[in-house]
């Protein structure tokens, strides 16, 4: 476990506030609107003081590139810094940042009470007149990617996708699953240099590809680029070098989760992967949301992962914590190509928990580090309309999209494909999971 930040005490409970340190909200810490909303939020809006994901945002026009930390609240963004500086927070050292790095850092105990003190800076009716100057409109600012991304790991985690495949490249094995999917996390190391946030066009990759008619390996574009809807896990507090980190640990080193798309160009990937796996057909772009989700604005949305079917060796064996805090999470995934829906992945349904993926990942004492960031490996539900990849939804091009603007198998240049999501929040509420977009623009 990490070193984390402590709650001054003399700062109260660092939102700022007089009388003791009270926040103004209701009784049990509820981060539900309360009535008299101060900023005059539509009802339901999926992005009330029940979700307040982070991100960084400059402001549009202003000289020079001043990044800062920055909080969702509706339509708008509040600068978190200064908001911290206008109330007196001890925590505007973490918050008035050109980074969520130094936040990640500093631990959970530390998440709580700066997502403690956010909540009421925009819940109580007494801050309305000093926050309300620091609320920018969404599309007055820029956003940037959130956090300096430290490693980079891919996960395999649904067995629905991981089913397809097999069934595609293997259709003679007895079974489309590899002996060990059921047994652990199937995962890569990525490319951290080149993950990306959303708005960032994805330039088509070049490299060698051959069919199984061609003679000799060909170099040149991509003709079968995809998408891999997935979901990100941020890394916060770092571990110690040569120590795994258990299961139980999870909400001690995970801050919150992310969309990511993990862009994969098949062709390339098929031709390279035997034997050492993905290499140039996935380190070309990685794009993820510019919002960060914090784990405790999603407790309302855990859910049991699937059952299981072999018996997990200790490290990765969650039934003893299934009851407590279930390792699932009910995120509803949207996926728009060219403003087209064309799947809507469940992510409740992928077999290795995001918990499950951090204990294999560190089992051998690989360490963590602030920033650290892990993909869920591509969602897949049961159904053409619940795939998370086009190979799938178009069976290895067997079977061509069909959109306004005409057929695909596989992206084209101009094409634009858009993530978004939501989960379950307390009372009814949804949590926007925000979205990331690229574009898909001719190799240079």
């Amino acid at each position: 476990m990490s070193e984390q930040t402590p709650l001054d005490p003399a700062a109260g409970d660092a939102t700022g506030l007089p009388e003791g340190g009270s926040t103004g909200l209701p009784e049990g810490g509820s981060t539900g609107l309360p009535e008299g909303d101060p900023f005059g939020l539509p009802e339901g809006d999926p992005f009330g003081p029940h979700n307040l994901p982070y991100g960084v945002f400059s402001l549009a026009g202003e000289e020079g590139d001043r990044r800062r930390v920055g909080v969702r609240l509706g339509s708008y963004v509040l600068d978190a810094g200064a908001a911290a500086a206008a109330l007196g927070s001890p925590y505007v050292s973490l918050l008035a940042r050109p980074t969520l790095n130094p936040l990640l850092a500093a631990g959970r105990t530390a998440w709580s009470d700066v997502r403690r003190a956010l909540t009421a800076w925009v819940t109580v009716p007494s801050h309305r007149d000093t926050v309300r100057p620091l609320l920018h409109p969404l599309s007055e600012v820029t956003l940037h990617l959130p956090f300096e991304v430290a490693d980079y790991v891919d996960f395999y985690a649904s067995e629905n996708h991981a089913t397809n495949l097999g069934k595609m490249f293997r259709p003679d094995s007895p079974t489309p699953l590899t002996p060990n999917w059921k047994h652990l996390p199937i995962g890569y190391h990525g490319r951290s240099g080149t993950v990306v946030v959303s708005g960032t066009d994805v330039v088509r990759p070049s490299g060698q590809r051959k069919t199984p008619a061609d003679e000799a390996p060909v170099f040149g574009p991509s003709v079968r680029l995809d998408i891999e809807a997935e979901v990100g896990f941020v890394v916060g507090a770092p571990s110690a070098h040569g120590t795994p980190v258990p299961l139980a640990d999870f909400r001690e080193h995970v801050f919150g989760l992310t969309l990511l798309n993990d862009w994969s160009a098949r062709d390339i990937q098929a031709w390279e992967y035997v034997p050492l796996g993905p290499f140039l057909g996935k380190s070309f772009a990685t794009s993820v949301s510019a919002w960060i989700t914090p784990l405790e604005a999603l407790d309302a949305a855990r859910v049991a992962p699937p059952e299981r079917t072999h018996e997990l060796l200790p490290y990765l064996d969650d039934s003893a914590e299934a009851s407590d805090e279930p390792g699932g999470y009910d995120l509803r995934i949207t996926v728009t190509l060219n403003g087209q829906v064309i799947s809507e992945p469940p992510f409740a349904g992928v077999y290795w928990t995001a918990a499950q993926q951090l204990a294999h990942m560190t089992v051998n004492g690989a360490s963590l580090r602030t920033g650290d960031l892990y993909g869920s490996g591509t969602v897949s539900g049961t159904s053409a309309d619940q795939y998370g990849s086009l190979i799938e939804i178009t069976w290895n091009g067997r079977d061509p999209l069909e959109l306004p603007d005409g057929k695909r198998t596989f992206l084209e240049d101009g094409d634009e494909v858009t993530l978004s999501a939501w989960a379950p929040g307390p009372g009814g509420t949804k949590v926007g999971l925000g979205e990331v977009t690229g574009r898909i623009v001719a190799g240079r």
